[in-house]
């Protein structure tokens, strides 16, 4: 029996269920209608547009090339190929933090043509009246704090954050506002473990992490990463469950050999 046939939709007062009873939140990044389609079938729970896309998509160092425009074209493709998860798409860099009102038109402009289930933005209280103002319009949001990629020139460095005690303050202050701002999740990017567990304590909603120790309510990677596409790419918190650049490359090789010997294509492969 495929997993389509046992689950309904997984919807956000699913997730929500799910830390009541418990039970992991598993999340995959996705970016393409074949990939999110493959992630799916294999049952993940959520799936991210992140805005990571810019990163492992188009080979920028940083998340803030990345357009609404982009990110949008990013979200249909991968909405085509889902049947089960739930949807989160990002709203990449400049789209949210300068007013409320263009926040809310990203998150609309996310919603209605990007056709995404949710959207997530990076950030506590200094985006609370962007986060309050898409709540409203009835759009699901999920926070994300603690390592923000999208605030990289600002911090200088990938390291791991929170591990002064103000910061640690702040990240569950900032987590427990989100809760009462109305997102149904939130994103813990590299903090440590013992935080995370206390963040996650602190609020009724499912916290998902990535670099954050085991005690969140889910976890999330880059589905390049886990795959093992990338192969420069080695942070403690990655498990790789595929060697794909070794598989594809040599794949590749064969090709190409089989091409220039004149194997390929043989008789059964032609018409």
């Amino acid at each position: 029996m495929s997993v389509h046939s046992e689950i309904k939709k997984i919807t956000t007062e699913t997730l929500r269920k799910m830390k009541f009873d418990k039970e992991k939140i598993t999340m995959l990044t996705a970016y393409d209608f074949t990939t999110a389609k493959m992630v799916d079938a294999g049952g993940v729970d959520s799936i991210l547009i992140g805005d990571s896309a810019a990163n492992v998509m188009a080979g920028h160092e940083t998340t803030l090339p990345i357009t609404l425009d982009q990110m949008i074209y990013h979200t249909q493709c991968v909405v085509r190929g889902v049947e089960r998860a739930l949807v989160v798409a990002d709203l990449p860099f400049g789209t949210y933090q300068s007013n409320p009102e263009k926040a809310l038109d990203s998150a609309v402009r996310m919603m209605k043509e990007g056709g995404a289930h949710a959207i997530k933005i990076e950030g506590g209280k200094e985006i609370e009246d962007s986060i309050r103002k898409i709540v409203n319009a009835g759009i699901p949001v999920c926070g994300h704090l603690g390592l923000t990629p999208q605030s990289i020139y600002q911090f200088g460095t990938y390291k791991v954050r929170a591990k002064e005690e103000a910061e640690a303050e702040k990240l569950i202050s900032d987590c427990k506002l989100l809760e009462e701002l109305g997102c149904f999740a939130v994103v813990l990017e590299k903090i440590p473990a013992a935080l995370a567990k206390k963040a996650s304590e602190s609020i009724s909603i499912p916290t998902i992490g990535i670099g954050a120790g085991p005690d969140c309510d889910g976890q999330v990677l880059v589905y390049h990463d886990m795959v093992g596409m990338n192969q420069g790419f080695s942070p403690k918190f990655l498990r790789r469950y595929l060697d794909l650049y070794s598989e594809i490359t040599g794949a590749v090789s064969q090709y190409v050999k089989d091409v220039k010997s004149s194997d390929f294509p043989n008789d059964k492969e032609s018409y």
